[in-house]
């Protein structure tokens, strides 16, 4: 059964709820724009289903569709939405009508509950990383790129899988 998640962000003018079936906080991406709407070590995603969100203080949510190869004659806009909080600019999730049925809430922004921790932390985007950023410490796998796992398979294949 899905875990409900319960989230903030740090002012508290949004809260939120979803269920989700991917709630391990296993993998870490240092791509240039979770180190920058996220903070310098990175940003951390969860997966949930996007028709279990429940929002109080909507008003209060921006969006902010990253710039893809930015300065380059290849530069776009991306599809994926990341919600923020206007007041205190808390990154809360990330949606992407490519995949309606997803939605991806920023584990910094999980309240509740407690998030397991992972035996072993994915880091993904490694071309990305500034030689400043340093990895967490602790047993991990890094990748210059993306993994070859969803965030689902993962789940999965480690009997963590909330169905």
């Amino acid at each position: 059964m899905p875990v409900e998640l319960q989230g903030s962000c740090h002012c508290g003018a949004v809260k939120f709820t979803v269920q989700s079936s991917t709630p391990v906080p296993y993998q870490l991406c240092l791509c240039s724009i979770c180190r920058k709407v996220g903070g310098v070590g990175g940003s951390i995603n969860l997966g949930a289903h996007s028709e279990t969100l429940k929002v109080q203080g909507k008003e209060n949510i921006g969006i902010y569709k990253a710039v893809l190869d930015r300065d380059t004659p290849e530069e776009h806009i991306a599809s994926s939405e990341r919600n923020f909080c206007k007041k205190c600019s808390s990154m809360l999730w990330l949606y992407d009508e490519t995949w309606p049925e997803l939605l991806h809430p920023f584990a910094s922004a999980i309240d509740s509950p407690e998030l397991d921790i992972p035996d072993t932390l994915v880091c993904i985007k490694l071309n990305s990383k500034p030689a400043y950023v340093r990895l967490p410490e602790g047993k991990k796998v890094t990748y210059e790129d993306y993994g070859p796992e969803s965030l689902e398979s993962w789940h999965k294949k480690n009997n963590l899988y909330k169905a």
